[in-house]
């Protein structure tokens, strides 16, 4: 994968395992599990013959462990991330492979309602449009983590999907190749996602992630639309901010009609009034009141359904507007410096203390984390921008 801090949302949930989790141990006997596992399988439908061409597959392996058990914390901010991601290469090849593919994506839009822009920002993602979809066999790579102490009720039920896969004739098991974590395909799809929403496009008798790019664009679209993807819709506009206004009203969960973000102030990025409309959208603040600014609409949702990183689904949103054409973001009204890791990691103690639950202390600047601070904006008088700096940490400390 090109994210190798990413991935789709098996590698999210990899990198977010509780402390008792990373530390517990794997005491049972690997081939005593696996015969176990095997004869679970066979009750839910997995048939002798799928098994038995599996067979070899299913072994245990240490590098993957070691690669889960050593995930880093990712903590670019948005601007770090989105100006490597969003590059030339990637805003060109996209626009490219859409009128490449034009048939079929006016198919797949007609169809599915999700919009080439936004397929090709995740095909550009996920793997560079298929140059690196991954190198590792995922059914070993799934029988370990499903072995794993720490998460083996959801690799289980991946591993027994991978099989699904192979047994409907999708692919055989030696085509299985992808992340080490599991995921298939150049928008890499966990099995239990191409299990149930892969969508056969090149007409061919199989769902096919790995070779087809038909297969690949439909499958991506249809599982955009199984999250609620909303067509004809936006999803994400880049805006002015004033230097004043209600920032508490900056939130993912609050929508209020662009007629109202019009009255707070707020210009399109070229400085042009709103739409005075009804349209509803959130104000979206990635690194607080001073940094770029984006209107987020009901379709950024699927976004963070995609992946439930802040960061990752911005750059994400902010690339398919990019390729359909938008220009480059206004970086905001002044200088952010984002907070250090181990600042992080004070901030979200002091926080604990005082109440709130930012979940494990991981110097991540989660939602839990941007809420809490949000809340001590409010009560310390200042910006309640949910973005935290160092002037809120002198004051918290």
């Amino acid at each position: 994968m090109v994210l190798r801090y990413f991935g789709s949302l098996i590698a999210c949930i990899a990198l977010s395992a509780t402390a008792e989790a990373a530390i517990c141990q794997n005491t049972g006997n690997f081939g005593t599990w696996l015969t176990a596992f095997k004869k679970e399988a066979l009750a839910s439908g997995i048939s002798k013959q799928t098994m038995a061409a599996v067979d070899g597959s299913l072994v245990f392996d240490q590098s993957t462990l070691d690669r889960d058990h050593q995930q880093g914390v990712f903590n670019q901010s948005f601007l770090q991330f989105s100006d490597r991601m969003v590059n030339k290469f990637r805003q060109q090849k996209g626009a490219s492979l859409i009128k490449k593919n034009k048939a079929i994506f006016d198919r797949i839009e007609q169809q599915f309602g999700v919009p080439a822009p936004v397929i090709v920002a995740f095909w550009a993602l996920e793997s560079d449009f298929g140059a690196d979809t991954g190198k590792m066999p995922i059914l070993r790579s799934l029988t370990t983590l499903a072995y794993d102490c720490r998460r083996p009720e959801m690799f289980r039920k991946e591993l027994t999907d991978a099989l699904r896969i192979v047994q409907r004739g999708d692919l055989q098991p030696s085509e299985m190749i992808g992340s080490w974590a599991g995921e298939l395909g150049a928008t890499q799809f966990i099995p239990s996602h191409y299990f149930e929403f892969g969508v056969d496009y090149d007409g061919d008798g199989r769902v096919d992630l790995v070779h087809s790019t038909p297969d690949v664009l439909a499958t991506t679209a249809n599982f955009l639309k199984s999250l609620g993807w909303q067509a004809g819709q936006p999803w994400l506009q880049n805006v002015r901010v004033p230097d004043e206004m209600p920032w508490e009203q900056s939130d993912l969960t609050i929508q209020l009609p662009r007629a109202q973000w019009a009255k707070y102030g707020i210009t399109d990025a070229g400085g042009k009034a709103l739409p005075n409309d009804d349209v509803k959208a959130s104000l979206l603040l990635p690194m607080g009141r001073l940094g770029p600014a984006f209107l987020a609409f009901q379709n950024f949702q699927a976004y963070l359904q995609w992946n439930q990183s802040l960061v990752y689904s911005t750059t994400a949103a902010y690339l398919a507007t990019r390729i359909g054409g938008a220009p480059a973001i206004v970086r905001g009204n002044g200088t952010v410096t984002p907070l250090a890791m181990a600042e992080l990691k004070d901030l979200q103690r002091i926080l604990a203390k005082r109440g709130h639950d930012v979940g494990e202390v991981d110097g991540k600047l989660g939602s839990g984390t941007r809420a809490a601070v949000k809340a001590e904006q409010v009560k310390l008088g200042l910006p309640a921008d949910g973005y935290p700096d160092s002037d809120l940490m002198s004051k918290l400390r």
